[in-house]
């Protein structure tokens, strides 16, 4: 058993909160009455399907990505955002969300463990604390080859929209909604982008700036960070931890 204040404590730091400037607030998000932790189940986001989930397998936190109490969203607690909150508390399961910081971590963050299911080596941040990661191959491989690369990583064939070279060896890649950085990764001279989501104006920005820009799923490129932590806080803290994947196609 482990008290929640502890693992917060522990995870506020491990992941660098204060460096962050987040849509959300990140740590307890919800306060069990108990405030002990013997369960951990983690996932992707704390939708009321991942809550009924921990409920069945008696957690007593929940460890999300995405959380809730999102930047300008409406605060009242009703309706659907209400019905999340009673199932939690008729459980008495804690939750506990990380966002950017868990995107961003340089060992557990969803970025780094997506190159690593893409088969990467050598890959890291452009900067230290970036959510951009990056990686240059030995040998450079043919846009169908990255896809099915991302394919096989993230078990969901990618959106590939090309206008990159036949030979790619510079990729670049931010897990979830960060289409917005394939201009950046274009710039910066990079054959290829990977990310979870696509806007209209992407595949122009692909085709006219020269590079390969693959989406991949916001939810497939962001299941690894979560499932990193939870698993580091129950080997650490001597705790039980299950990663529960509520598929989502987006």
């Amino acid at each position: 058993m482990t008290r929640l204040a502890e693992l917060e404590a522990y995870c506020n730091d491990l992941l660098k909160v204060t460096e962050f400037t987040d849509y959300c607030p990140n740590g307890v998000q919800v306060e069990s009455e108990s405030k002990e932790v013997h369960r951990i189940v983690s996932g992707v986001t704390a939708s009321l399907a991942l809550i009924e989930q921990a409920a069945e397998l008696e957690a007593d936190l929940l460890l999300v990505h995405h959380g809730w109490f999102w930047r300008n969203e409406p605060a009242p607690l009703t309706g659907m955002k209400g019905r999340r909150l009673r199932a939690l508390l008729a459980s008495d399961i804690a939750m506990m969300a990380y966002h950017l910081p868990l995107d961003a971590h340089e060992t557990l963050g969803n970025n780094r463990r997506l190159g690593e299911r893409l088969g990467f080596t050598d890959h890291r941040p452009l900067k230290e604390g970036a959510l951009v990661w990056q990686v240059e191959l030995e040998r450079p491989i043919t846009p169908e080859e990255l896809a099915e690369r991302i394919h096989r990583g993230v078990e969901r064939a990618p959106l590939h929209l090309p206008g990159g070279p036949r030979e790619i060896r510079r990729i670049a890649w931010c897990s979830g909604g960060a289409q917005g950085e394939l201009v950046n990764a274009a710039e910066l001279g990079f054959d290829a982008f990977i990310s979870g989501e696509v806007s209209e104006n992407s595949t122009h920005f692909a085709a006219e700036m020269g590079i390969h820009y693959y989406a991949a799923g916001h939810h497939a490129t962001e299941r690894y960070g979560a499932a990193a932590l939870g698993g580091h806080l129950a080997e650490r803290f001597g705790l039980s931890h299950r990663f529960v994947d509520v598929d989502n196609p987006v």
